[in-house]
């Protein structure tokens, strides 16, 4: 595994001294109709996203497979350590030790909560892991949208932003609802070495508008690997019209990762 990460964070004073406020968490799941024993997947939405874009498709679909498959969404108005609170803290309610996998800013939340939790493993879809970076992209591809947000207004996501083409029907009005995107994501703080070395893919397109391929590169070099490309789709792999060939990649490096269902 490469270097450039920080200590893990099992342990933090912060949580004894400010613990994060409970919260009703919203959770999604899709279970298949048998259990194989296959390790439970914890999915977590970006900015502007909740549970429901992973329950559109990559829910079901992960089922159907064979894993049961769960996906929380964020808590409103949590910072990034309350996201990381409660993705630990429903990661660890499930049967078996869990695979995370984060979109866009939650794969920001994954990265942190790997350093609190044992995932079997992890991947990062579309990883906004360089907030700075992100910001800029975001601003070229939607202005008028990205702008008003860095003074206090909401967020406004754009077809143009997410898809490579048109957005699906009735997506753009679920995205980016009441969505504020906050100080500490603009942040270039190291990340916490994942507890027990899992393996951890990387996951994007080369087309993305808001995570260019040299942060997929950067991202997956850090993690000591190559990122999964999938060229002709936008940062929406979960609700691009091709969602089957990213979330069908990803269960076949799980199969091929983990031990055999049971061990």
């Amino acid at each position: 595994m490469s270097t450039g990460f920080a200590g893990p964070e099992l342990v933090r004073f912060a949580d004894w001294t400010d613990p994060v406020p409970p919260a009703a968490r919203e959770v999604v799941s899709r279970l298949p109709d048998d259990d194989r024993e296959n390790p439970p997947l914890l999915f977590v939405p970006g900015l502007g996203h909740g549970a429901w874009a992973f329950a559109e498709h990559w829910l079901g679909h992960a089922a159907g497979r064979g894993f049961p498959a769960y996906a929380v969404s964020p808590r409103p108005g949590g910072d990034l350590r309350a996201r990381v609170h409660d993705v630990v803290q429903v990661a660890a309610s499930l049967p078996r030790r869990t695979v995370l996998l984060g979109h866009g800013v939650g794969a920001l939340v994954v990265a942190r909560a790997l350093g609190r939790y044992p995932a079997r493993a992890a991947v990062l879809v579309a990883p906004v892991l360089d907030g700075w970076a992100a910001l800029g992209s975001a601003v070229r591809a939607n202005p008028s949208g990205t702008l008003p947000a860095l003074f206090g207004g909401r967020l406004r996501l754009s077809a143009r932003q997410l898809f490579a083409g048109a957005a699906p029907e009735g997506v753009l009005d679920r995205l980016g609802a009441g969505s504020r995107p906050r100080p500490e994501l603009l942040t270039r703080a190291a990340l916490p070495r994942p507890v027990g070395a899992p393996p951890v893919l990387v996951a994007g397109s080369p087309d993305d508008r808001v995570v260019r391929r040299p942060a997929l590169d950067r991202a997956a070099a850090r993690y000591g690997g190559a990122p999964l490309l999938f060229p002709g789709m936008g940062h929406d792999l979960m609700l691009e019209t091709g969602w089957t060939e990213p979330i069908d990649a990803i269960l076949d490096w799980l199969a091929k990762e983990l031990p055999a269902p049971g061990l």
